[in-house]
This record gives structure tokens, C-alpha cells and sequence, in this order.
């Protein structure tokens, strides 16, 4: 007997019902408390495996203005999900620090001209001394449209190896605007309880609302939505 065609392909049909179905249990026009919202969010979860939970921020500021820019750095109380891997741009008397806070990969200008030659990256984020950016920049290329290079900005560079090192392996992470004024923020897994994702949530909100720049005007906050990995939209209060 042959193979089916569709034999091993998405049920297409199957996940459009799945997301009408869910789409079904949200009211469009409604803006949920964000404990109703976490609870609909998790319970409209179509896919098999754990979901993150997503925190989509409409911002009022003119992403084509620099000094309207909303950067910052943030550890969320409760974020579930893989240890970071920490590469750490440091000089020899440095490496022995880096390797006792537990960075996965230590080395300077030998790694450094790795990455150039061969484009091979074997980590998630990057840390590094001030001494070591001159050397850095000839990487730039590699490690800048995949947001890893190093930056002041995202408390990655800095003397103080080892607490970079702690804090990213802590769940330290960055954010910043797209070209749209929108900011997007995984807040937790649908498998966590809701007191986590709600703490999260709370925690990444007014991370928000202190970044929010002088020269913005107006209405800051302007919507929040909660999805789930191919999930539906659901609006939040943010207020």
C-alpha cells in the first residue's frame, strides 16, 4: 500500500479549527484584567508542546526619533526555559574569572577571528571588557544583526566579568522598540502558574513604564496584547 500524500504533513484544516475554536473563547472588542487574560491565554493554547506566553506592547513614541528610543535591560522573577550560554570576550588575566562565573565560552582576539573566519557562533549572549571591544568591532558584522554584540547599553561590557556573567546566566535579558513602536517580551510558558506569568508580566510593565522616554507625548502605553505560540490575541489592561 502506498503513502498517503498528506502522510506525515500539518492537518491544516485540523489547526484552523483548533484556532477558530480558540478565537471563539476571546471576545475581540473586550480588554481583560491580565489575571482573566493569563488564564484565557494558557486555556486557548492549540499547540502539543509548552507554549511561551507572549507580551506585545504598542507604544506611543516615533520610533524614527533616537531620543524616543525603549532600550533597557531586565530580569523577570520567573522565566522558565533553557540556561543562556555566555561567551566572555575578556583578556588573559581575566579568563580565570570568567570560567568560575560560568561562561560556556572564554577567549579573545583567537575566538574573536573564529567568528570572522567562520561565522561560527556557539552561544546566546556576549559579555565583555572595555579593553576587548576595539578588538571586537571586526566582528561587528557577524555579531550585530544577531544581536549579540556587545553593548554598555545592555550592561554586556563592563570590568566586572563576573557579575555580567551571573546576571545574564540569571535570566538577564534586553529589550528594545522595532521600527513599528511595538515591543515584544516572552513573559513565561503556558505550563507555569499564573502567579509567575502575572508577576512577569508586572515586572516587565514597569521595567516599560521607567524606560519611557522624555520627549514622548501623549498616551504611552497604547495597547497590550497576551498570545501564545500561534495562539490568538487577547487585549490587556495596562493601567
Amino acid at each position: 500500500m502506498g503513502v498517503p500524500p498528506t502522510a506525515g504533513r500539518p492537518n491544516h484544516e485540523s489547526m484552523s479549527k483548533r484556532m477558530q475554536e480558540a478565537k471563539g473563547q476571546i471576545e475581540a472588542d473586550k480588554t481583560y484584567p491580565i489575571d482573566e487574560a493569563i488564564e484565557l491565554a494558557k486555556k486557548t493554547s492549540t499547540v502539543k508542546f509548552d507554549a511561551s506566553i507572549e507580551l506585545h506592547l504598542k507604544l506611543g513614541i516615533d520610533p524614527g526619533k533616537t531620543d524616543q528610543l525603549v532600550r533597557g535591560t531586565i530580569s523577570l522573577p520567573h522565566m522558565a526555559g533553557k540556561t543562556k550560554r555566555v561567551a566572555a570576550f575578556v583578556d588573559a588575566d581575566k579568563e580565570a574569572e570568567a570560567k568560575a562565573a560560568g561562561a560556556d565560552v572564554i577567549g579573545s582576539e583567537e575566538l574573536i577571528n573564529e567568528i570572522v573566519n567562520k561565522g561560527k557562533i556557539d552561544f546566546d549572549v556576549a559579555v565583555a571588557t572595555p579593553s576587548m571591544m576595539p578588538k571586537i568591532a571586526k566582528a561587528a558584522k557577524v555579531l550585530g544583526p544577531r544581536g549579540l554584540m556587545p553593548n554598555p547599553k545592555t550592561d554586556t561590557v563592563d570590568t566586572d566579568v563576573a557579575k555580567m556573567i551571573k546576571e545574564q546566566k540569571a535570566g538577564k535579558m534586553s529589550f528594545r522598540n522595532d521600527n513599528g513602536g511595538n515591543l515584544h517580551q516572552i513573559i513565561g510558558k503556558v505550563s507555569q502558574a499564573e502567579a509567575e506569568v502575572k508577576a512577569n508580566f508586572e515586572a516587565f510593565l514597569g521595567a516599560i513604564k521607567k524606560a519611557k522616554p522624555a520627549s514622548s507625548k501623549g498616551i504611552f502605553l497604547k495597547g497590550a496584547y497576551l498570545t501564545t505560540s500561534m495562539g490568538p490575541s487577547i487585549k490587556v489592561e495596562v493601567e
